[in-house]
């Protein structure tokens, strides 16, 4: 079994329908992180000034807190919803390329709770 990516490494990105997009850092449940990071989702869109900015600053974060950059950068989650559309994952790939990010997985286990972060609003 590979090691486990504490949660102040991992980002996980969330996709829902008409284009929603929800992320968070670390867990959701998460009392509070390091220098103020908490689980506190945010809704964001793609592109430059959304989810790429998320990434980048998150990554810098990351990489100027540990031991060695190569082995234990950020880890990107990506968890497309049954109404997230394929254009969304797409976009959601061109962010990992675009923003250098190396180590990232698609992952198919939304919870309860991201499934109410990317709901429509009433």
């Amino acid at each position: 079994n590979p090691p486990e990516t504490p949660a102040w490494r991992t980002l996980t990105v969330v996709l829902g329908k008409n284009d929603k997009l929800v992320y968070y850092i670390g867990m959701t449940d998460a009392p509070y992180m390091e220098d103020g990071l908490n689980g506190k989702p945010k809704l964001d869109n793609y592109g430059g000034k959304g989810i790429r900015k998320a990434l980048l600053t998150h990554n810098k974060y990351v990489m100027e807190r540990v031991d060695n950059p190569k082995t234990q950068g950020m880890m990107v989650l990506i968890k497309a919803s049954k109404s997230a559309n394929y254009k969304n994952l797409v976009d959601i790939l061109d962010e990992m390329a675009i923003s250098g990010v190396e180590t990232y997985a698609i992952v198919n286990d939304i919870t309860p709770e991201e499934m109410k972060l990317i709901a429509p609003t009433p």
